[in-house]
């Protein structure tokens, strides 16, 4: 794991944030160094979604935040959908067959201010 110039609490808030928002969004940009650590945490949280038992769904709310993924309105009730929901729900359906391997990192042009690499990070 790299320390990505951070402290230990601040590297691991930085890593929940990207893990929690990659599955949200379905892709974020980022540079290369964060995208190779978020791509093993989001590996691990798509696995615990796909074994779907209780002691996996408290050890991934215990990683992800408690973030809104979606919400839906049906007449006059309105469907809060949050980030582990999706992630137990329709993502551990998805990729209910693939053993691994969950996500793609293209390369793009380096970041303007520093010359960082930078990579789009996609769910596959």
């Amino acid at each position: 794991m790299r320390k990505l110039s951070r402290t230990s609490d601040k590297r691991r808030a930085l890593l929940r944030n990207l893990t929690t928002q990659l599955i949200v969004h379905g892709q974020i940009k980022t540079t290369e160094a964060k995208a190779k650590d978020v791509r093993s945490t989001t590996d691990k949280m798509i696995t615990l979604g796909k074994r779907g038992d209780l002691s996996a769904r408290r050890q991934a709310a215990s990683f992800l935040e408690n973030v809104i993924a979606s919400a839906k309105e049906n007449g006059e009730s309105i469907t809060v959908t949050t980030a582990l929901q999706k992630l137990f729900g329709s993502l551990a359906k998805k990729y209910a067959k693939r053993n691994g391997g969950y996500t793609r990192a293209y390369k793009t042009m380096p970041r303007r201010g520093d010359g960082a690499p930078m990579v789009i990070l996609q769910l596959v």
